[in-house]
């Protein structure tokens, strides 16, 4: 069996004391590509955001996150923004491309900010389907298209977890199906874990596993359940 790369120890999230998210425990392992689906507004984006350091648990419920046998609440602020940047990528619907970059630079920075060569960063655009168009900026392109500067950019500098917001949901069929199937071999080469957060059953079925998330908590299913869009 691979080894837990990311752990989810009794996780608690309200706001303005609604619960969102309540003692959830689950254990991550490299290698694994895991879809995470369930209704609108039950807290799937969330649960993201405090993977990512975004945001913040509930301290009082005993809540952790632990990567790599690490737990980010034992970290400074530099030290989870070291280990942010050199482990994670981030895949997210509002893209968070920078507007004052071109594509090229865009990709590269998650290697310039680890001390790596940048000549990958041509070649993960290529993967994506934007070879050659590395000189023209975000602002030339159309949602899908910041869509896979983005998915290049979060899987340039081989992290050990990627995590992915829709990240599809901009894109066409045809594209959708490319897009996975690089991630999956980017995922299975490195021995990374994803975690992808999706409304598609077809992508959905692309991962090795499909949890679902509801207000009971998560559980991994063979059938994904409908749920509200």
């Amino acid at each position: 069996m691979s080894t837990p790369l990311l752990e989810l120890r009794n996780l608690s999230k309200s706001y303005n004391g609604r619960p969102v998210l309540a003692n959830l425990s689950w254990t991550f392992r490299a290698g694994e590509f895991v879809a995470i689906m369930g209704d609108s507004g039950v807290g799937k984006s969330t649960l993201l955001n405090l993977v990512a350091g975004l945001d913040t648990p509930d301290a009082a419920d005993g809540s952790s996150i632990i990567i790599d046998g690490v737990p980010m609440a034992g970290l400074d602020d530099d030290a989870a923004t070291r280990l942010r940047r050199a482990r994670m990528g981030f895949i997210f619907q509002a893209f968070h491309v920078l507007p004052h970059l071109t594509l090229l630079q865009n990709v590269a920075l998650p290697l310039l900010l680890n001390g790596l060569p940048v000549a990958r960063a041509a070649e993960m655009l290529d993967a994506v389907g934007l070879g050659g168009r590395g000189n023209d900026f975000p602002h030339q392109l159309s949602g899908g298209e910041m869509q896979r500067v983005a998915i290049a950019r979060a899987l340039v500098h081989r992290p050990a977890l990627v995590l992915a917001d829709e990240p599809t949901g901009n894109l066409d069929p045809d594209t959708a199906q490319g897009i996975l199937e690089l991630l999956r071999r980017e995922i299975k080469a490195t021995g990374a874990c994803a975690i992808m957060v999706t409304h598609s059953h077809i992508a959905a079925e692309m991962t090795d596993k499909i949890l679902q998330l509801s207000k009971c908590g998560i559980q991994e299913t063979t059938f994904v359940q409908p749920f509200e869009q």
